[in-house]
């Protein structure tokens, strides 16, 4: 059984990347692709809680079912939010990945890397062309800048 699980959209480059710099780890984690079994309301709660973010955070606030809801209105209160995600799972922000280590909105996706017990095992390049991890396994230069918060 494997000690990680990542809230995965196949269609996001974003969560693509955060997946292969799990497996580049030799990790082969749990993947959940939240849009075929969306996590249940009482998970979805404990996951936001344990990024330590805003529930707004979690929210894909780029999607047009988030303007079509009037989700950015003033004063729409979490439990809204997190109404909106359950009934539409389109509406979660990924991906959201945990380990014994913690959990993060892996938003860039090197986020991951933070909370990786096993390190990179060879180089890393994004889909975009940007390389996050040296042949080394080291992240490459420019490739430290602050990740998402905890």
């Amino acid at each position: 059984m494997t000690s990680i699980t990542i809230y995965h959209n196949p269609r996001c480059g974003t969560s693509r990347n955060t997946l292969a710099m799990i497996r580049n780890s030799g990790v082969e984690p749990e993947v959940i692709e939240y849009l075929k079994t969306p996590p249940r309301r009482e998970t979805l709660v404990a996951l936001i809680a344990a990024t330590g973010r805003p529930v707004i955070d979690a929210v894909r606030s780029k999607e047009a079912l988030f303007t079509a809801l009037n989700l950015g209105a003033p004063g729409v209160a979490d439990e809204q939010l997190i109404d909106a995600m359950v009934r539409h799972p389109i509406l979660i922000n990924r991906p959201i990945v945990v380990t014994p280590l913690g959990t993060r909105l892996c938003r860039p996706s090197e986020a991951v890397l933070d909370i990786l017990h096993q390190p990179q095992q060879g180089a890393f390049t994004k889909e975009d062309g940007e390389v996050v991890i040296a042949a080394n396994g080291q992240r490459a230069p420019g490739a430290d800048r602050p990740t998402s918060k905890p």
